[in-house]
């Protein structure tokens, strides 16, 4: 999936150093859910693209910009009654940030999860000062759907969840 100088391919363990050079930031892990491991070690790298390598079908893919790794963005698909949805995620690497990289991944991995994996909806959960985040979502026809209040309990902070969705309407 490619777009100008924005790509998605699959992770591969020669991204190891990259990766978590990238992901060991707290500026990335504060807009992230606390499962995303903070300190993030070559060894979180390798056990989260070893994961990556296994899926099928294909579910979470590295952002390339000008050829360099620079994030990565992923869907979550849902099971049981919700198993044409999916919850897109995604992080950028800050210095890669204010160049609309992850507008264009969420652009390619939105047509990917529609036309590939068949999703019907595609949702997304933000913590309530990400608003660069919101503005790339919309940027790409998100809708948001409402605001969980007090819903994101974050360095010990309590924090709104703004959901965005997109509708595959074809």
């Amino acid at each position: 999936m490619r777009s100008r100088e924005i790509k998605l391919r699959a992770l591969h363990l020669s991204d190891i150093s990259q990766l978590a050079k990238l992901a060991n930031n707290k500026n990335i892990w504060d807009n992230l859910r606390d499962s995303f491991p903070y300190p993030y070690s070559e060894g979180d790298a390798e056990l989260f693209i070893n994961l990556t390598i296994k899926e099928n079908p294909k579910q979470n893919f590295a952002i390339e910009y000008a050829g360099d790794l620079c994030g990565v963005i992923g869907l979550i698909l849902q099971n049981d009654v919700y198993s044409k949805s999916a919850e897109i995620r995604y992080w950028i690497g800050e210095p890669f940030w204010g160049k609309r990289i992850a507008t264009t991944a969420i652009k390619l991995i939105t047509s990917y999860g529609f036309a590939d994996l068949k999703l019907i909806r595609i949702y997304a959960g933000v913590f309530d000062f990400n608003i660069a985040s919101m503005k790339a979502l919309e940027n790409n026809g998100y809708k948001k759907e409402g605001v969980f209040k007090n819903t994101v309990y974050k360095n010990d902070k309590i924090f709104d969840e703004h959901r965005y969705f997109k509708l595959n309407l074809c």
